[in-house]
């Protein structure tokens, strides 16, 4: 996703409503999510090694959740919504 995709999905009620949310108001995902967007505006001379590790914490969650994908038409599920807060949208 694009980061304008991610920070207009991100304002979504569908958004906000997946998500492990660790007793914190927003979910770990949509937390990831707004970094995302961050790291897309970002120059690479701008990141540093924590930037990078996000990146493999995306990369890696992504690729875990992918492969529990459900039977069937998965358009509005939650799986597809969390893997949408991490920047993936799997109908893309």
């Amino acid at each position: 996703m694009t980061a304008h995709q991610l920070e207009k999905w991100l304002a979504t009620d569908e958004s906000q409503a997946v998500g492990q949310k660790d007793g914190n108001a927003e979910s770990v995902g949509h937390q990831s999510g707004r970094r995302i967007i961050e790291l897309l505006g970002a120059k690479k001379s701008e990141l540093h090694a924590d930037d990078y590790g996000h990146m493999r914490k995306v990369i890696g969650y992504v690729k875990r959740h992918l492969a529990q994908r459900p039977q069937g038409d998965v358009e509005h599920t939650k799986w597809r919504y969390s893997l949408m807060n991490w920047g993936h949208d799997p109908l893309k």
